[in-house]
């Protein structure tokens, strides 16, 4: 199979050391129950990542796993990218729990992303909505989590540890309005520029992918419609992944 066709397939292979620091520090922090169960160092890359190898086999006692030298064909044919310094692991799986109204912060920030198309992009989104302060992550039944070790690399380890619940759209907004949270969807018609109006925490923010967005059934529950004024004519959407950092920043600015 070709490593570009790879990133679609399921698999717990986590590539690169940002990776493996965000496995270890989400089960440090009792964010995640996923773990490793192997980690993998090129041969080549030995002398090169002593200071993370350490680290990596000092941890491996109290997490339990092992640590495998192997040749550098075999690790190159586990890979799927190219920035991985030489270091991979194996892990289980991670539960991502359902939502409920006791797991929500009372003046908080929460994102439902749905319809992106690409893990890559996913994962991009992620790091952002990270960096931007978000508490969680709304999934929908249909994810990218499958994809878990390429999210990861994407979201340079953000996707690990952020909060993630899985819910229903129409749920979440429930549960979240029950919480008196202000639901924002983020779409053109019947829209106010985001930049033109109060975005006070507690948000939950609903964006959808460029190709499907966001439908009638979640748009007649939200609260506002904002969208993302231009200043070039341009008459395309963005990327679901740069209008969910735009916004989140936006958010995060407005609520220094």
């Amino acid at each position: 199979m070709k490593k570009e066709e790879s990133r679609f397939v399921q698999s717990n292979i986590f590539e690169g050391m940002v990776s493996i620091r965000a496995i270890i520090n989400a089960i440090d922090n009792n964010i995640s129950d996923r773990r490793i169960t192997k980690v993998y160092v090129a041969e080549d890359k030995v002398k090169k990542r002593l200071k993370e190898l350490s680290y990596i086999k000092a941890r491996s006692y109290d997490l339990g796993y092992t640590v495998e030298t192997v040749g550098t064909e075999i690790f190159e044919e586990m890979t799927i990218g190219n920035t991985h310094g030489g270091l991979l692991c194996e892990c289980t799986d991670r539960t991502i729990p359902e939502l409920g109204i006791e797991s929500v912060k009372d003046k908080g920030f929460y994102v439902m992303l749905d319809g992106i198309e690409d893990p890559y992009n996913f994962g991009y989104a992620i790091r952002s909505l990270y960096a931007a302060g978000v508490d969680g992550i709304i999934l929908t039944p249909r994810n990218w989590m499958s994809a878990a070790g390429v999210v990861c690399r994407a979201s340079a380890g953000a996707s690990e540890t952020i909060p993630m619940f899985m819910c229903d759209g129409l749920d979440a907004v429930r549960c979240f309005k029950e919480k008196s949270y202000s639901v924002i969807c983020s779409d053109i018609k019947n829209s106010v520029s985001a930049y033109q109006t109060e975005l006070k925490l507690p948000i939950f923010l609903i964006v959808g992918g460029e190709k499907r967005g966001i439908g009638s059934d979640l748009l007649n529950e939200c609260d506002k419609i904002v969208r993302l004024d231009y200043k070039s004519d341009f008459g395309m959407a963005l990327s679901a992944a740069s209008a969910a950092s735009i916004l989140a920043f936006e958010i995060m600015r407005q609520n220094l």
